[in-house]
C-alpha cells in the first residue's frame, strides 16, 4: 500500500461511512441507497479543471461497462451543486455527482492530498465495505482503469 493510502481515514477493508448530499438535479443522495451494488465512489478538486474533466469523462465512457458488472459510479467534490449541474450537463455524466460542502464527507474519508482536496477513487464491494482505493492527482485516467481492472477482477472471480 502506498504512503497516501496509509495516510488515509477509510482504509481497505472498513466499511465505507454512509454520507447524505445534495446531487446535481435538486436530489439528494446516500450511499447507503447503493448497498446491493458495487460503487466507485471518486473524489475530485474541481468541475472544469483539465484532470477533473479528463476523469469525469472517463469513467462517463465506461459508464456502461461499470453498470453491466453491477456497480454504480459516483462523484464528489465541494463545489456548488449548480456548478455540478453544469458539469455534468456539458459533459453528459450518467452518474450523480455530489456537492459535499465544507468537503465534509471528504474529510472524514481522508481524502486529501496534502493542502488541496485530492482526487481519491474508492471501490466498495455489495456490503459497502472498502476493498480498493486509489490516489493520484497527476493520473486521472488512472482512476479508470484501476476501477476497471477491480470490476474485471470481480467479475472473473464470480465466474
Amino acid at each position: 500500500m502506498d504512503t497516501v493510502a496509509r495516510r488515509m481515514k477509510v482504509a481497505i477493508g472498513d466499511e465505507a461511512p454512509d454520507f447524505v448530499l445534495p446531487a446535481a438535479g435538486g436530489e439528494t443522495f446516500s450511499l447507503s441507497s447503493l448497498r446491493g451494488r458495487k460503487v466507485v465512489l471518486f473524489f475530485y478538486p474541481m468541475d472544469e479543471s483539465p484532470g477533473c474533466t479528463m476523469q469525469a469523462c472517463g469513467f462517463r465512457d465506461h459508464y456502461d461497462e461499470f453498470v453491466a458488472s453491477g456497480a454504480e459510479v459516483v462523484a464528489i467534490n465541494s463545489g456548488r451543486v449548480a456548478s455540478h449541474e453544469r458539469f455534468a450537463d456539458h459533459h453528459s455524466l450518467p452518474f450523480p455527482v455530489l456537492s459535499d460542502p465544507g468537503n465534509r464527507v471528504r474529510r472524514r474519508y481522508g481524502a486529501f492530498t496534502g493542502p488541496i482536496p485530492g482526487r481519491v477513487t474508492y471501490l466498495l464491494d455489495e456490503n459497502g465495505v472498502v476493498r480498493d482505493m486509489f490516489s493520484s492527482m497527476f493520473r486521472p485516467l488512472e482512476h479508470i482503469r484501476r476501477a476497471l481492472e477491480w470490476i474485471g477482477s470481480e467479475q472473473s472471480r464470480d465466474q
